[in-house]
């Protein structure tokens, strides 16, 4: 009775096998991934193969056949010549099967060869850049989406904080939820969509490649210039004669015009200030306050409190100009006959200099490198011996790219890569509900190497074919 059972719920559906999940499908309906489906009995791919032209003037791709064939423009570099890309091609699962795509192309009078295949990578995750000096939460602390926790805050770099998100831990190692939840963040992300998140202790974080970050609910517009002590040596010979101190505020290193060696190459005279902080080098204080979304990556809103009683030679008429590294925040102080800063009205001859800051601030924005893995088994899908892919790739005879876009290939063993996902066409990640992302990545060698690699030479296709089948729209199953 269970078998007869079985039979039935299985009549007229197909099994598709590019996926461990092995999804039954039945007629018009897509599987579990809604990458493949059911058509008439045949199995096919939902996404179209995609094939770009190289580069154009603006460094972007464009599509492959998009637009007019024309007379030879002059272009001796030939970057009409299709670059095919692993998008949509499909996957080597069960991976004793050869690559989906084989293709040799003639390139200067040497053949070459593209193998392309959409790995299923359930060791990935992205790597995140936020160009912000804002508070984001404490190093190592877990990033959350919807309450699970789907990676960690990294070292801060100069002016940006830096987040890793998804890894095998997060994918498969702990709960259902908190897998699945992993990885519609990474695909989304890595697809160039809006992801928000909370960080623990933290803040909360709406990013998207490309993108300013949002920190909590407000949207950033500006990177940091540099530190307040890089700060202070940029901008001190502008400074000069108009003011006679300045105090950059920055969670890491704020600068002090008079004690920085840049005023003291000026002759800028000691004002008696005192900053309430860590004094590491003349002009540079450590700890002026604690992390935040205030001035200058710090939790302050009023700059004077990072500052003590003034001491001699401090007088009354002295003229204080207190900044951020990004110039969005800045205040101007003469000091009393109680030696107390009081506002006053900015001169508009350092107004110019406070706009100067920004106008060297790069915008803000977030960027998103996929990072994955391209293991054994992905491999045997371009040669029946695995690790000379490996080897050809540390000897740079095999070139790797990620849905055409540039990869930096770690060093040490494997074949670990990061790719800016703004370098490759949109919707260039799919999923298998295991989970895993599943990410285009190309193998491009000589054909003779290819050859010498024990590579599947029997499956290679000329791009002439390639390009046929796409200009005539032929429907392709698996």
């Amino acid at each position: 009775m269970v078998r007869q059972t079985v039979e039935s719920r299985l009549e007229g559906k197909i099994r598709c096998d590019a996926c461990p999940v092995m999804c039954y499908i039945a007629d018009g309906r897509a599987g579990a991934c809604d990458r493949y489906a059911n058509e008439g009995g045949e199995l096919v791919r939902l996404d179209p193969f995609t094939v770009l032209e190289a580069a154009k003037e603006d460094g972007r791709v464009v599509p492959f056949l998009d637009g007019d064939a024309g007379e030879w423009d002059g272009d001796i570099l030939r970057s009409e010549r299709p670059i095919i890309t692993a998008i949509g091609a499909g996957t080597t699962y069960p991976d004793y099967k050869p690559a989906p795509f084989i293709v040799a192309q003639d390139h200067d009078g040497v053949d070459m060869v593209t193998v392309v295949t959409e790995g299923i990578f359930s060791y990935c995750g992205a790597k995140v850049k936020i160009d912000t000096d804002r508070f984001l939460g404490p190093e190592a602390a877990p990033v959350r989406v919807d309450g699970e926790a789907i990676g960690h805050v990294m070292t801060a770099e100069y002016g940006s904080q830096m987040l890793s998100l998804g890894g095998v831990h997060h994918l498969t190692g702990g709960s259902k939820k908190e897998g699945r939840v992993t990885c519609d963040a990474l695909l989304r992300l890595c697809n160039r969509e809006a992801v928000t998140m909370t960080i623990d202790g933290g803040s909360e974080v709406v990013l998207q490649a490309g993108q300013p970050p949002v920190v909590n609910g407000v949207e950033e517009h500006l990177m940091r210039v540099g530190c307040g002590s890089a700060t202070i040596g940029m901008f001190a010979k502008q400074w000069h004669g108009l003011v006679d101190e300045v105090v950059v505020v920055d969670d890491h290193i704020t600068g002090v015009l008079s004690e920085h060696q840049a005023g003291k190459l000026l002759d800028v005279p000691p004002t008696g200030i005192k900053v309430l902080g860590h004094k590491s080098t003349p002009g540079r204080y450590f700890r002026v306050a604690e992390p935040g979304t205030g001035w200058g990556g710090t939790n302050i809103e009023d700059p004077l409190t990072i500052l003590g009683p003034w001491r001699d030679p401090a007088r009354a008429g002295l003229r204080l100009l207190m900044v951020s590294t990004t110039g969005e925040q800045w205040g101007y102080y003469e000091l009393d006959e109680n030696r107390v800063p009081v506002k006053a009205e900015l001169p508009s001859a350092l107004k110019q200099s406070v706009d100067r800051i920004a106008e060297n601030c790069e915008p803000s924005v977030a960027s998103v490198l996929f990072m994955g893995g391209a293991g054994g088994s992905l491999r045997a899908g371009v040669t029946e011996n695995p690790v000379r892919l490996t080897r050809s790739v540390r000897q740079a005879v095999t070139k790797v790219t990620c849905g055409g876009a540039e990869c930096y290939v770690w060093p040490g063993g494997g074949i670990t890569f990061m790719a800016d996902v703004l370098d490759m066409p949109a919707n260039a990640f799919g999923y298998v509900p295991t989970p895993a992302l599943v990410a285009p990545i190309e193998f491009t060698l000589r054909l003779s190497d290819y050859a010498a690699l024990g590579g599947h030479m029997g499956q290679v296709r000329r791009v002439e074919e390639i390009a046929d089948q796409i200009e005539r729209r032929i429907p392709r199953g698996r």
